[in-house]
């Protein structure tokens, strides 16, 4: 369930940036890539934290958790490059 939470919140903040990149890509050109670039790195750190309260705090192992660190890091953001190059 958490797994699936988590994945929820990636492309809610996902659509939130993306909406305020295309309000400001009428001033800033490059507002897109700069979104999708803040985007991927803040969910980069999102989900690494997440790893490490997985490793440190609830006692699984770091081979337990890169699978699912994986899959919520690169769900988002592999959606969010196919959505910059498709639609943006």
């Amino acid at each position: 369930m958490r797994t699936a939470l988590f994945l929820v919140s990636g492309f809610l903040l996902l659509a939130a940036v993306l909406i305020v990149a295309r309000l400001f890509s009428e001033n800033f050109s490059s507002a897109t890539v700069w979104a999708t670039a803040g985007f991927i790195a803040l969910w980069f750190l999102v989900t690494a934290a997440n790893m490490w309260v997985g490793v440190a705090k609830a006692g699984y192992s770091a081979s337990e958790e890169l699978p699912i660190f994986l899959l919520l890091f690169g769900v988002p953001a592999i959606a969010a490059l196919v959505f910059k190059w498709k639609f943006l």
